[in-house]
């Protein structure tokens, strides 16, 4: 009976996996064939896909979310926030660059040169607090391409720094021996960069379009003279539903639904062809999109195609073994079967089966000057605290360290960065190469509950304290890190005597040659306080089990 219903499940659910691959314009793959192998561009297909030991092992990344909108300094989505008319961005945007008539997002593209860019250095710092990966930004909503695109003109190599910045991180990566990721978010550019179409509906400008619908020929004469504007914001086709007043509206519209004004043909195959162009150019270990399961889905069967060539390729260059590690968000479980999911800003409060990442930043995602002026940063502590939580429930987490226009980043954060470096030095090999405990923790965190919203954002709603414990192992050591200065004994209630499987052999302090105390009694493990403790972020415990 079991077997049955277990088979009907299935064929349904297969059958609900191929209905959905009926796209009725499939992209073209003439001019970016699918490299061949076992991956087809299905979602059945993509189930095959294991999680490669490698990033199991890793648990730690560092990004560069770094593109053009860092040269404001003013922090996240100007690219769209600038033509809000009133917003704080726009106001700037007028005061610094001029209306957005005349002066939209492609003079912020013209005034960013990248002048101090220093990858090698930048890198090397990564690697030395302990970064086991690195990220770089490929392309943003603003629909600028950060390598020489064979695909689109508006790039860093032709315009703004005329620098080949994803080659430059690539570099960099290779020679300090970091598995490189590529991040692409241009996708949703169509849709995104509708504010550009308005105009103000106040003052001396009002009615005056901004520079959303320009065309080539209007460049005569200018600085982007024989380049074309819709060719960077897209924006040839009508609002999406309440967009022309709403800025608000994109967020309900982010999988295409919901009003949002669906990509074109010609749009979803350039997405295709500059992101196959970019797998092809620089075979990146991890690849991440900032989209709903796969880019354009469900409306396109584009980034289907390219995950089956992404995976096939891989295997090709890997001696048919897939290395390969493939992000997709707001994932259905059988979706976190084709790839990895990622969790932007926020975890799960469960330990999951499958490995996962956090992606979060230590302020905005793209540099805001505001944030480095208020010391909005977030600490060392908070850093090391999300981390630890992350890998107990068998996540990566991988970090923003936003990056200023002129390419470097400022003196706070190299302090937060030599901060989480120092711990690492000490506690690191309870974080690298284990893997989770039978729970994931103890604690009044832990007894909380804390649902994502929508598969993401729930930073920050949990504070922890030094009675937050979390657990990780590696073959018969388990890790108990407290996440904080121990004001007491501590108690681990998971640990007891009663107990059969947690026989405790000996406890060190990762640090420290203090000779700890303790006693396994029947319902708890306690560790008598130490009478001095490494630091002042996490202590941890090794515990050797019989």
């Amino acid at each position: 009976m079991r077997v049955t219903i277990f088979i009907t499940i299935y064929i349904l659910f297969n059958h609900s996996l191929i209905a959905q691959e009926n796209y009725p314009s499939p992209v073209n793959t003439v001019n970016e064939p699918i490299a061949g192998g076992i991956f087809e561009p299905t979602w059945q297909s993509l189930q095959q896909y294991e999680t490669p030991e490698w990033f199991s092992n890793a648990k730690f990344g560092i990004w560069a979310h770094w593109g053009p909108q860092c040269q404001p300094e003013q922090g996240d989505w100007y690219g769209r926030l600038m033509y809000e008319e009133g917003s704080d961005q726009y106001n700037w945007h007028v005061e610094n660059y001029g209306h957005p008539s005349k002066a939209g997002f492609k003079e912020v593209i013209n005034d960013w040169k990248a002048e101090n860019w220093d990858p090698e250095k930048l890198v090397a710092l990564y690697k030395r607090i302990g970064a086991q990966y690195f990220f770089a930004m490929a392309n943003h909503h603003d629909n600028l391409d950060l390598w020489d695109s064979k695909y689109q003109e508006w790039n860093s190599v032709r315009v703004g720094p005329k620098k080949d910045i994803v080659t430059g991180w690539a570099e960099a990566a290779k020679k300090y021996d970091l598995p490189f990721g590529i991040s692409v978010h241009s996708t949703h550019a169509w849709t995104w960069f509708e504010t550009a179409q308005r105009s103000d509906r106040s003052g001396s400008m009002a009615g005056v379009p901004y520079d959303g619908k320009l065309t080539k020929a209007d460049g005569k004469g200018t600085w982007w003279e024989g380049l074309d504007p819709q060719e960077l914001y897209a924006q040839n086709h009508d609002f999406s539903e309440g967009s022309e007043d709403d800025i608000t509206a994109l967020w309900g519209q982010w999988d295409w639904e919901n009003g949002a004004s669906i990509p074109d043909q010609e749009y979803s195959e350039n997405f295709y062809n500059r992101t196959m162009d970019l797998i092809n150019k620089y075979n990146p270990d991890l690849l991440y999109f900032d989209d709903t399961a796969l880019p354009l889905y469900p409306v396109s069967d584009a980034g289907l195609k390219i995950a089956a060539h992404y995976y096939n390729s891989n295997m090709a260059m890997h001696n048919g073994k897939l290395e390969a590690v493939l992000f997709g968000k707001v994932l259905s479980e059988q979706q976190k079967e084709c790839m990895v999911w990622d969790v932007e800003r926020g975890a799960p409060d469960q330990k999951q089966d499958l490995p996962w990442q956090t992606c979060t930043c230590i302020g905005d995602w793209h540099y805001n000057r505001a944030v480095y002026e208020q010391d909005r940063y977030k600490s060392a502590a908070t850093v090391i605290h999300t981390l630890v939580d992350i890998v107990s429930k068998n996540g990566n987490l991988l970090l923003n360290i936003p990056i200023r226009g002129d390419g470097t980043i400022d003196e706070k954060e190299v302090k937060i960065l030599e901060g989480i470096g120092a711990w690492m030095d000490v506690n690191k090999e309870s974080i690298f190469d284990t893997r989770p405990w039978k729970i994931y923790g103890e604690g009044p965190a832990t007894d909380s509950v804390n649902p994502l919203d929508n598969g993401k954002f729930n930073e920050g709603k949990l504070k922890f304290s030094e009675k937050d414990i979390r657990f990780n192992q590696k073959d018969n050591t388990l890790y108990a890190t407290v996440l904080g200065v121990p004001s007491s004994d501590i108690k681990l209630k998971s640990l007891g005597k009663s107990r059969k499987d947690t026989k405790v052999k000996n406890i060190e302090m990762l640090g420290s040659n203090e000779k700890l105390s303790w006693t396994q009694e029947g319902n708890a493990l306690v560790i008598e306080k130490p009478k001095v403790v490494p630091n002042e972020i996490a202590v941890v415990f090794k515990i050797s089990m019989k």
